[in-house]
């Protein structure tokens, strides 16, 4: 391990030389209370900036035990640090002058939600925080001078001021941690009270616009109706009351922008803790939680969809379904059968973004297409043995169709934001209109053995792989994110705009690492697609995202999805 001195020893005797002369500063440096990685160099400054990462052991950073002592605590700790981080990094970025990226000084975003990244990360040793910086150049030329400003001037004060404990806000970082051990609280005390979900009083649900997730301003605070209000006693916040939202089914009611898809929303993403301020800090869901929609023209493959479609014309066989251009209703039933493959024990729906075909039949519809016609057995016929027998609770948001009253459970109308249970009223309705007794066919869970395949290769590249293979090298892809919309993996693109729990570009980024790591070292034609989710799942757990990177080497840019989203990506890769 080399000093900090001979660093800048270093940088004295490349200045004014070629661009790639900059790849000879890799390697660590010693900078008094915490270690400097140069981890990769760029190849100019026009390319993607390089990859730098500072490590600062317990013993210097001085922060409470408790503070990292699980994976919770680890998680919203070094959320914390992140956001710190840039914030500092923020005022010194582009200070150091020079062509393309120079000077530029970037670590991971954070938005509302808490993701456990690569940005920052916690061990027994010590905290790792990665991030991004652009070696200064004039023109391809180095600018040595200006690199040994970020490295020797702007980058210390940026870790002084974030890493270490007696530098930061005791108080507020106490309040972070004790929000996020509540959070966690109440995530668990649903499952003691039979609860799928609980909003709380004085929450803010509404967004401030469609690309902004941060609260509303003078938006109505949430105020639950008293036959659904529960209290809690938190560990440090105290006694709270919200809305608890019971298993079973629960339908979501109310005229045109009442609030209905808000809260629909607000509990979609909440299977993740949120940081103080954002108004649904105790809008709280299971963490199985999927929403579901339909998604016209997605691949599917070895789906066992016979519980909601059967009997086709084609007579094609529906318990080991595939298409490469699914319908709407096909490619909702094959969503709901995947996620309970996932293990997901609540389904999020909006009539909005639903198959009408596949919700419900009406009586009218019935009589003029019987049943031996119809080969689609409506969700609404069966949604109450999915939560009987398959213990599957669902939260749907319904405007058009009354059919969804007679199976709900609970029924909460929302009227200018403000929730009311309406579930009497509405039960007593039900005799008035009663629904068709038509005979549905029996229910049976779906069975998933489904062996994962990889993708239907070209000739040109079943010969590059059969040479590889033959010289005892593995498979390599390149992959290409696109935000949250999904991501290119060799030549294939996978479409993931509709998982709509996938909130961050990072966990799309990880999901192309897992993706890409399964295709060259897992999928065999022997493993099925939950045996190789659990292998991604235990590793995840045990060694964090690093295990799946090339030599093990992670960089800035990647957050940990949840296994339901890892299932979602993998069942949009199209293959053999």
């Amino acid at each position: 391990m080399n000093n900090s001195e001979e660093l800048r020893q270093q940088l004295h005797s490349i200045n004014r030389k070629s661009y790639p002369a900059y790849k000879a500063l890799k390697g660590v440096y010693h900078f008094g209370n915490y270690l400097l990685s140069i981890d990769h160099v760029q190849g100019d400054p026009f390319a993607s900036p390089s990859h730098v990462s500072v490590q600062i052991f317990h013993t210097d950073a001085r922060f409470p035990k408790e503070y990292y002592k699980n994976f919770l605590s680890r998680t919203t700790l070094c959320d914390y640090l992140t956001r710190q981080f840039e914030k500092q990094v923020s005022h010194f970025s582009f200070r150091a002058k020079g062509s393309g990226k120079s000077g530029l000084i970037t670590v991971s975003h954070c938005d509302q939600e808490i993701l456990s990244r690569t940005a920052c990360e916690i061990n027994e040793k010590g905290i790792t925080v990665r991030f991004f910086v652009g070696f200064p150049a004039n023109g391809r030329t180095i600018n040595a001078t200006e690199l040994e400003k970020i490295l020797f001037d702007f980058l210390p004060v940026c870790v002084r001021k974030s890493f270490f404990y007696c530098s930061l806000d005791a108080q507020n970082l106490l309040n972070y941690m004790q929000l996020a051990e509540d959070q966690e609280f109440i995530r668990h005390e649903l499952s003691c009270r039979n609860l799928c979900a609980f909003v709380a009083d004085g929450a803010i649900l509404p967004r401030e616009s469609g690309i902004s997730s941060r609260p509303m301003k003078d938006s109505i605070p949430f105020n639950s109706p008293e036959s659904l209000r529960i209290s809690m006693e938190l560990p440090h916040q105290g006694t709270i009351t919200g809305m608890g939202i019971p298993k079973g089914i629960t339908l979501i009611v109310g005229g045109g922008y009442h609030g209905k898809s808000t809260l629909l929303n607000a509990l979609e993403l909440g299977v993740y803790n949120h940081i103080p301020g954002d108004g649904r800090e105790y809008v709280i869901t299971d963490n199985t939680a999927v929403k579901l929609r339909s998604e016209e023209g997605r691949f599917i493959k070895d789906v066992d969809i016979s519980l909601f479609i059967n009997d086709l014309p084609n007579k094609k066989d529906t318990h080991c379904f595939s298409t490469l251009d699914a319908s709407g209703s096909t490619s909702q039933a094959a969503g709901i059968v995947e996620s309970m493959e996932a293990k997901s024990q609540l389904f999020l729906l909006d009539e909005d973004t639903s198959a009408t075909n596949f919700m419900v039949r009406d009586a009218f519809m019935q009589q003029v297409i019987q049943r031996d016609k119809e080969p689609i057995t409506p969700f609404l016929e069966r949604a109450r043995d999915l939560y009987e027998k398959a213990g599957i609770s669902t939260i749907l948001v319904a405007g058009s169709s009354g059919a969804f009253f007679h199976i709900a459970d609970t029924v909460i109308q929302m009227d200018n934001y403000i929730p009311k249970d309406i579930t009497a009223s509405v039960k007593s309705l039900c005799g008035q209109y009663p629904l068709a007794n038509v005979p549905v066919p029996e229910f049976r869970i779906p069975e998933s053995h489904r062996i994962m395949t990889k993708a239907v290769q070209s000739s040109g590249s079943s010969q590059r792989n059969r040479h590889q293979h033959n010289n005892d090298r593995p498979e390599r892809l390149k992959t290409k994110v696109s935000k949250t919309d999904g991501f290119s993996l060799g030549r294939q693109e996978i479409d993931l705009r509709y998982i709509e729990q996938l909130i961050d570009t990072e966990q799309t980024a990880a999901l192309s690492l897992l993706l890409k790591y399964a295709v060259e070292h897992l999928i065999d034609g022997k493993r099925t697609l939950p045996e190789i989710v659990e292998f991604l799942q235990k590793n995840l757990t045990q060694n964090g995202l690093a295990f799946f990177a090339d030599n093990h080497k992670i960089s800035c840019g990647y957050a940990v999805p949840r296994s339901q989203e890892i299932y979602a990506c993998f069942n949009r890769y199209r293959r053999s």
